[in-house]
This record gives structure tokens, sequence and C-alpha cells, in this order.
């Protein structure tokens, strides 16, 4: 592989976010009348920035779609961040990267502020050497914007930095950034968009994500 930096991607590749956001994006859409009978119908919204998702999914205008995304945020920055768990086998790999001197950090579309919080309630901050996500304010949320702010910033030649994620946007941000992305299949999103975005490696399973980086 010859990389030297691992950047991961946060929803559906370090954990399973799906009840809280699920459970989020619902609370928002009863707000519009809309009830949803099954929430696993609301995993499309996890991974892309959310005023997207709305305007993409239920047809919002674009400020329908920012009231929607500040109910979804009255529940989810209270309660809804912390209905998430690491994905089993998380942790031991951050232990084994930490022990072998592979750096790693967070490249996410969600808050700066709001990621952090996820990542030091499962104790994971030790293990990342900076947590990049979306500051909407300065006009950064997509996960290509996140990415191309990071790498700014990064003092290694491109060919030796990859991405880590479950969705397509991970994979096509990575590109337009002109990295490497490994695509991980155990997360949220559909196994044959992620293969046709065309990732570098794809991963079906936590452990055979590990030994690929271990192998770097």
């Amino acid at each position: 592989m010859n990389k030297k930096l691992f950047l991961f991607d946060l929803d559906g590749t370090l954990s399973d976010s799906s009840e809280g956001i699920t459970k989020a994006v619902s609370y928002a859409l009863e707000a519009f009348g809309i009830k949803v009978a099954d929430r696993k119908e609301l995993c499309c919204f996890i991974g892309p920035p959310l005023p997207e998702s709305f305007q993409k999914f239920y047809g919002f205008s674009e400020e329908e779609a920012a009231r929607a995304t500040e109910i979804y945020r009255s529940y989810y920055n209270v309660t809804g961040k912390f209905e998430n768990t690491p994905y089993p086998g998380i942790r031991e790999l951050l232990v084994h990267m930490k022990e072998h001197g592979i750096p790693a950090m967070v490249a996410t579309s969600k808050p700066i502020v709001t990621a952090t919080e996820i990542l030091d309630h499962f104790g994971f901050l030790p293990y990342f050497a900076k947590i990049e996500g979306s500051v909407p304010e300065e006009g950064r949320y997509k996960k290509t914007e996140v990415l191309s702010w990071l790498l700014s910033r990064i003092d290694l030649p491109k060919e030796q930095i990859v991405m880590i994620g479950d969705h397509p946007d991970d994979i096509n941000g990575a590109r337009e950034n002109g990295i490497d992305c490994i695509g991980v299949l155990y997360g949220f999103g559909k196994n044959d968009q992620i293969e046709a975005a065309g990732p570098a490696w794809t991963v079906k399973t936590v452990e055979e994500l590990e030994k690929l980086i271990l192998s770097a």
C-alpha cells in the first residue's frame, strides 16, 4: 500500500450511529407532519450533509431543509449523538495502529464539535492526531471540502495518504482531492454503489481493514 496516514470517516466506518441519527431525522420529519413507520428507511441520511438529504429524499425547499436540520440537531446534539456504538474490532484496530506508530485522523461531514464529543465519549481521542469536520459558516460541509481543507494542512505527499469510508461521497471526495480510498462494506453505504465509485480497495469487515492497514 505504501501509505503513511489514514483518514477515517466516522458514521458507518468507526461507529454504528444509525439509532441516534434515524431518531433525530424522524423527530425532524414529524415537525413537518411526516411520519415514518420504519426508521431503517432513514439510514440514507447517514453520511451526506443533512440539508442536501432533506431536499433529496423529501423534496424540501432550501429553507425547509435548513429548518429541519435545526430541529434534527435539537434532538441529536442532546441525546442522539450518544445513541451510537463503535463497530466490534474498531477499538482494537486503533490500539494496534498506535502500537505500530501508524498515524490516523478523522475526516467527517459532521460538525467538528459533535464529532469530537462522540470520539471522546468512546475514549477514541488519543488515537487520532486531528479531527476535521464540517464548518458550514465557512462554506465547508461536504466531504470533498472537508478533505481539501485537511489535506492543505498536512505535510505529506498525497500518494501516502488514504481515506477510509463507507459512502460514495468518501470515495469521490478522496478522488477529487487526489488521494486513494478504502471502501468499507460493513457500514451504511450500499455495496454496489461503493464498488461502482471505484475505491482503490474494499474490505468487508473491520478485521480485513486492520490487515490491510497493518500491511501498509
